[in-house]
């Protein structure tokens, strides 16, 4: 753990993470009132609730590209996914979200699986593994419902005949001091995690090279990933000739463990978007809270939403309404709701929406083809 009480980098997230520190050392920018009635205009005049709830909060140059948008210049998005695992719903969150731009801005979407880069950081796993694993996740981001014709997903170690000539050139101009600082990186990591910066970053750039002319690029992703944008590619685009992409980060979804994101090393904290329906319940119903040990505390004293992961499920995702959510905090607060009812609830959508994630999940499998792009 770092000085700070918590440590993000792109591979680990740890600790209880205060989002303002985070901005204020990534050199980020919130996403404030004036930024969100920009945005407004292209989302039917509300807010997508990610960012009216502040799980999309910060961004660089987000009124710019929403300024080259105004002036007719389309933008496409590029987000992407390291295939270790299966999916679970801290890794949707934002591919919802992208999906919602997609649609308000007509977008492409281009899709990177890196498993390349799991097979390089996970000493258990070969890239078998990985492969096997990108195939799967991209099922799951094709049943998210994003735009066939329009959104292109891609293995890094099988589009590497495209990719790598993007790579080298944004390599030319990186030195290894430079990635040692943003990453850490000593005298023990491996050759390919060094040059591996410049591979994530040439998404950022590939749909203005495959057409010929320079397309503003967007990054919606978790936070964790912004070193590679910040460090690698804001730092060459004007030295290739291309614009610098912008992005908007997400917050982390918690575990339903007590503090930290979200992950699939420990997967009972986890809801796998495979998950069966019953295990999936079983979790949430067993899940820490920021309740009160017993009924009668929890009448008296009332719990603490803000420590709780249960209520964090239904901010990112599980209600729609915001004044609903707004009295299930309160009630929360005052202690009128109980922590098992609280849990039943969230138990109940999240099986129905997984029910419907998986019937679309098997779907995918018959048009996976016509998302894949190959070189």
């Amino acid at each position: 753990m770092s000085d700070r009480g918590f440590v993000v980098t792109p591979w680990e997230v740890k600790g209880e993470v205060d989002y303002d520190k985070l901005m204020e050392e990534f050199g980020v920018q919130p996403i404030d009132d004036k930024l969100e009635e920009k945005l407004k205009r292209y989302t039917c005049g509300q807010l997508h609730p990610q960012i009216g709830r502040k799980v999309f909060f910060s961004h660089r140059d987000l009124d710019w590209i929403l300024d080259r948008y105004e002036d007719g210049e389309k933008f496409f998005l590029y987000t992407g996914r390291g295939p270790s695992g299966h999916t679970h719903i801290g890794h949707i969150i934002p591919w919802i979200f992208t999906r919602d731009l997609q649609r308000y801005f007509d977008a492409e979407v281009y899709f990177q699986l890196t498993d390349d880069e799991k097979f390089l950081v996970k000493p258990d796993l070969s890239l078998e593994d990985t492969i096997g694993y990108a195939y799967d996740n991209a099922l799951d981001v094709i049943a998210c419902g994003f735009e066939k014709g329009k959104t292109w997903l891609f293995l890094d170690t099988e589009y590497m005949k495209t990719l790598y000539g993007i790579a080298v050139r944004i390599a030319k101009h990186i030195t290894f001091s430079t990635v040692k600082a943003i990453f850490g990186f000593t005298s023990s990591t491996n050759i390919g995690m060094v040059f591996f910066p410049a591979i994530q970053a040439a998404p950022c750039f590939l749909p203005s090279i495959l057409k010929g002319r320079n397309i503003p690029c967007l990054i919606p992703a978790a936070i964790d990933q912004d070193p590679y944008w910040r460090g690698v590619a804001r730092a060459v685009a004007p030295r290739l000739g291309f614009y610098k992409p912008a992005q908007i980060h997400c917050k982390f979804l918690p575990g339903l463990g007590r503090g930290g994101k979200m992950s699939a090393s420990q997967p009972e904290t986890a809801i796998f978007t495979t998950d069966r329906l019953e295990v999936a319940e079983a979790k949430i119903m067993n899940a820490y809270t920021g309740g009160q040990p017993t009924v009668k505390e929890q009448r008296a004293k009332g719990g603490n939403p803000d420590i709780c992961p249960i209520y964090q499920y239904y901010l990112f995702l599980f209600e729609e309404d915001d004044g609903r959510l707004k009295e299930r905090y309160l009630d929360c607060r005052s202690g009128s709701l109980l922590c098992g009812d609280c849990k039943e609830t969230l138990a109940k959508r999240v099986s129905s929406f997984l029910k419907e994630h998986q019937k679309r999940r098997i779907k995918a499998k018959n048009v996976l083809e016509d998302f894949i792009l190959r070189d």
